[in-house]
């Protein structure tokens, strides 16, 4: 299709390049949950936004440097855009799948849910709490740890609703967040929480759980990555950069162990078809790794960093923080499991610095101590939470 340049500046549309491909992962895992082909075309309409906007980014850049210094940050600009066009043409892959109704093992909808970050699907109910609110009004993910990532109203669906958008009953909302604020937000719209269904896929090996436990592991590392990735760039760390080629190492291990079980568990079954979708879900997770080590790259090899990363990174909707823990807060002393903070904030921590070391993905029995510093993704009121939580007044 023709385009049409607009003159917009690099920043605008790096913070949209990297809101439009995280939500488009999160649609993506959605329409596998719920095997959703609605979903599954409005991750491919986004796809075809990301491509216009690559498109701008790609003239602006362009005509924006006009010396070297200012060639070389627009290099580093530039591979950060085309990582996360990557990540938007991956999730867009898995919205193909759906819709040539390629099939993912039950067993796996059923785990997916157990993953760091759920998704889920609650029915809001009349006069419940949500009925009738905004998003805003409700100050849900802050309350909830659950962000909204789609409303559907009768036919009609709204993607990505922001604080202004208004919940009625009826509306079914496909919701993302950490598995303690799943009660709460199911509580919120009147609904008893749903149970799983109990399936089992003709013709697949006894053994799927292996492979399951490999996929969710995925997951949550790509994810991890991604966060992390995006965190070097706003504090130029090359530490946090390390760990993200360190995981992304891992993620290649991974991804050859789960190889090796689809070739065995082949033998074992008359019709490999069940075994296709693992094999996508994998592709899609390594995919999203390789793009966030191919952000760090530009820390690791010493590209400057322009000031817009730090723009880029706190002006989009999933804005990550960095916040020192009082002597006062009220984490102090708490394990991660005790302080509950993604139920509370809706920020999810992808690392503490504890007594100068690092811990990336800190467990549940993690303690907090004063001095601790936190590293957590999530919207800007659960920032604000999250600052009065270790000890900040506002």
């Amino acid at each position: 299709m023709d385009r049409e340049y607009h003159p917009v500046s690099v920043k605008d549309v790096l913070i949209e390049m990297k809101d439009i491909s995280e939500l488009m992962v999160d649609l993506s895992y959605s329409a596998i949950l719920f095997d959703s082909k609605d979903i599954s075309l409005e991750v491919i309409d986004l796809e075809e936004k990301m491509n216009n906007l690559v498109y701008q980014a790609r003239i602006q850049s362009m005509l924006g440097a006009r010396r070297l210094e200012e060639a070389e940050a627009m290099s580093g600009l530039l591979q950060v855009a085309e990582a996360a066009e990557k990540i938007a043409n991956s999730a867009s892959d898995i919205a193909k799948l759906i819709l040539k109704d390629i099939k993912f093992p039950a067993k796996l909808k059923q785990v997916l849910p157990e993953a760091e970050e759920v998704v889920i699907r609650v029915v809001v109910r009349k006069e419940s709490d949500l009925d009738g609110c905004t998003l805003g009004g409700l100050k849900l993910q802050s309350s909830t740890g659950m962000r909204v990532i789609a409303i559907r109203r009768k036919s009609e669906w709204i993607y990505d609703p922001d604080k202004t958008s208004l919940v009625m009953s009826g509306d079914i909302l496909i919701a993302k967040g950490p598995g303690g604020g799943v009660g709460l937000l199911f509580s919120l719209a009147g609904a008893g929480e749903q149970p799983r269904e109990e399936q089992r896929d003709a013709g697949v090996v006894d053994d799927i759980d292996r492979a399951v436990k490999l996929i969710i592991e995925m997951k949550n590392i790509s994810e991890l990555s991604v966060g992390l990735a995006y965190t070097s760039l706003l504090f130029n760390s090359k530490d946090v950069a390390n760990e993200v080629v360190v995981l992304d190492s891992q993620m290649d291990d991974m991804r050859y162990d789960l190889d090796l079980w689809v070739l065995e568990a082949a033998r074992k079954i008359d019709d490999v078809k069940y075994l296709r979708g693992l094999l996508y879900m994998s592709s899609f997770a390594e995919a999203i790794s390789n793009a966030a080590h191919a952000i760090v790259d530009v820390i690791l090899r010493d590209i400057e960093i322009s000031p817009i990363f730090k723009k880029i990174v706190r002006e989009s909707d999933e804005i990550i923080s960095r916040i020192v823990i009082r002597d006062s807060a009220p984490l102090v002393g708490k394990s991660l499991k005790e302080a509950t903070i993604a139920t509370l904030t809706g920020m999810v921590v992808l690392a503490i610095m504890s007594r100068d070391r690092w811990i990336y993905r800190p467990g549940r029995d993690v303690r907090l101590r004063a001095g601790d510093i936190i590293i957590a993704k999530g919207r800007r009121d659960g920032e604000c939470r999250l600052y009065e939580i270790a000890g900040y007044q506002y």
